[in-house]
């Protein structure tokens, strides 16, 4: 297994951990004693990573997992203040957000085939952020949470609402936003959030044995798979606004200047 670094601002700071093994891309966030939280550094390094990919036909499968404590608690609320401190006009954040949106675009769209290994706490943009990729597994003691609207903020980080509903269906999403409730591994599995749970030891395991036939299979079969899912999936978000949620986002910060950020 070899290690490839996407060196971000800092060189002492590394956003992301990526080792390849074979035609498996393994992707770790790499927070470095913050909230395990998605700032502007892993989302550049994310986007970089995805775009270097289109010309990297080896590689099959990428795994994304995280070093932290927990997979992700969302997106860095202190970044987006700082953004609008900084530019009051909201155009800093509006790139930020729409950063956020090209990930998930990205993620959904490569060739590779994307599994999201989670574990610990999944909130607000990090469960966003797996729900884009193909294939979730999660440990047992994982914990969900949509809190968006109890810190009144609007669902709007990458576009994720018209994915989440297309993956989990209206009914459970909406309760699952309008009321912020916690819930576990198996309501995700449930729901659709996650296609296997694991107890934390054993999730490599799960991961595995997705990966070992995923790389026998024809890449092109695989590709024209996914691009065929990804059609039918998209079908059902003909009237998808997501190009317009970092404008909603900015303009609901910028009017409340809440501290309380978007976690």
């Amino acid at each position: 297994m070899t290690e490839t670094t996407h060196t971000p601002t800092s060189p002492s700071r590394k956003a992301i951990r990526v080792e390849q093994d074979g035609p498996v891309l393994h992707v770790r966030l790499n927070p470095w004693g913050q909230d395990d939280v998605l700032g502007v550094a892993v989302l550049d390094e994310l986007l970089h990573l995805l775009d270097d990919l289109h010309e990297r036909p080896d590689i099959r499968i990428l795994t994304l997992s995280s070093l932290g404590t927990d997979f992700c608690l969302g997106a860095d609320r202190h970044e987006y203040q700082a953004a609008l401190t900084v530019d009051p006009t909201g155009a800093a954040l509006r790139r930020i957000a729409d950063k956020a949106h090209r990930l998930c675009q990205a993620l959904e769209t490569t060739h590779a085939v994307t599994i999201a290994r989670l574990h610990g706490r999944v909130v607000g943009a990090g469960l966003a952020l797996a729900s884009f990729c193909d294939l979730r597994a999660g440990a047992d003691t994982c914990r969900f949470r949509m809190p968006e609207v109890g810190i009144g903020l609007p669902p709007a980080w990458g576009g994720a609402m018209g994915r989440l509903v297309s993956e989990a269906g209206a009914a459970r999403i909406r309760e699952l936003m309008l009321t912020c409730d916690v819930f576990d591994a198996a309501t995700a599995q449930r729901i659709g959030l996650l296609h296997k749970s694991a107890p934390l030891d054993r999730l490599d395991e799960v991961v595995a044995a997705w990966t070992r036939p995923l790389v026998r299979r024809s890449p092109e079969a695989l590709l024209l798979t996914k691009r065929m899912l990804a059609g039918y999936a998209r079908a059902d978000r003909t009237a998808d606004a997501s190009l317009l949620d970092s404008h909603l986002l900015t303009a609901h910060i910028s009017h409340h200047r809440d501290p309380a950020g978007a976690r």
